[in-house]
């Protein structure tokens, strides 16, 4: 029997069996490690977890900010539900406005009661009149009052300047409608195409286009969804575009045709608002005139003689 060839196998199975033993040494030392880091980093974050729940708890800030929530919770709440005619007129404001969100009649009168009261406090405070004097009460009143038209105020401005980009961009919305009924795209299509068009010269035009997009892809027709369009751009043209397509729709006559008429009014309607803009500019101008440029010419021209006869040497 060969010794050499017997002492070479069994220093082969000896190696093999140390590498195997380390492998499985180093093995359980790695999940040990890693069940132990995790096991640690849970501790912390439920440590940390818990001393912030229990500060926040603790702290004024945190009651404040949870009661003013419920404050405002139970506002936008109460005011969203309710379904009269008033409510009503106020939601189709805000829309117009651009704010969509449900609970923005509610964020509506506790603006206007925060401001109200906040600005009558300011001034009941920093009046300089004396205290108690009725011209004291008469800012604090006007302070309050200033508060309570401030947000009204506010949603009249935008929609006055929304209204403004709409009336502005509505020509070339018609204008690229027709190119693209020309083009033979569907009614639908062309919307969309035409919202992406407008993107960067007309945001709040686009905005609009975009959700009548989307309410014709939920399952309106397309009627309604110009209907709901004219209701949010708050333009007479809209309503008009509106009652053309229904019109177009159930008449059978040619959408393109009706579009390109309406297109050609458009900008038609445009040219007269700017030639009205322009004749108006003299009488505009008249005020500030003579206001601000008579009186200084008669002191240009009158002062050398009241000069003259003051010092009699007329």
């Amino acid at each position: 029997m060969d010794l050499s060839a017997l002492s070479g196998g069994d220093g082969l199975v000896a190696l093999l069996v140390f590498l195997a033993a380390t492998t499985l040494a180093f093995s359980v030392m790695a999940v040990v490690r890693v069940q132990g880091s995790v096991r640690r980093r849970a501790a912390n974050i439920a440590a940390v977890d818990a001393l912030g729940q229990s500060g926040e708890r603790r702290s004024l800030r945190h009651a404040s900010l949870k009661a003013a929530q419920r404050v405002i919770d139970y506002t936008a709440r109460h005011y969203a539900d309710g379904n009269n005619k008033e409510m009503k007129v106020l939601r189709g404001r805000l829309v117009q406005a651009g704010l969509y969100d449900p609970r923005a009649v509610g964020y509506f009168f506790l603006a206007r009661t925060a401001l109200a009261v906040g600005l009558a406090v300011l001034a009941f405070v920093a009046a300089p009149a004396e205290q108690g004097g009725s011209v004291h009460w008469l800012l604090v009143g006007l302070a309050g009052i200033a508060g309570y038209l401030a947000p009204s105020l506010y949603i009249d401005q935008r929609i006055k300047n929304r209204r403004h980009e709409h009336r502005a961009g509505f020509p070339d919305f018609m204008d690229l409608l027709v190119v693209c009924a020309d083009a033979g795209l569907s009614m639908e299509a062309a919307l969309d195409r035409v919202g992406r068009e407008l993107g960067d010269s007309y945001p709040s035009l686009t905005a609009n286009i975009h959700m009548a997009n989307l309410e014709i892809r939920a399952g309106r027709t397309m009627s309604e969804a110009l209907d709901h369009l004219a209701d949010r751009l708050g333009l007479e043209e809209a309503r008009s575009f509106a009652t053309l397509i229904q019109q177009s729709e159930e008449l059978g006559s040619s959408i393109t045709d009706a579009l390109r008429v309406y297109s050609d009014d458009m900008r038609h309607k445009r040219l007269s608002r700017a030639e009205e803009k322009a004749y108006s500019l003299p009488a505009k101008l008249a005020l500030p005139m003579m206001i601000c440029i008579f009186p200084v010419l008669f002191v240009v021209i009158l002062l050398p003689v009241f000069v003259r006869l003051y010092l009699g040497n007329y």
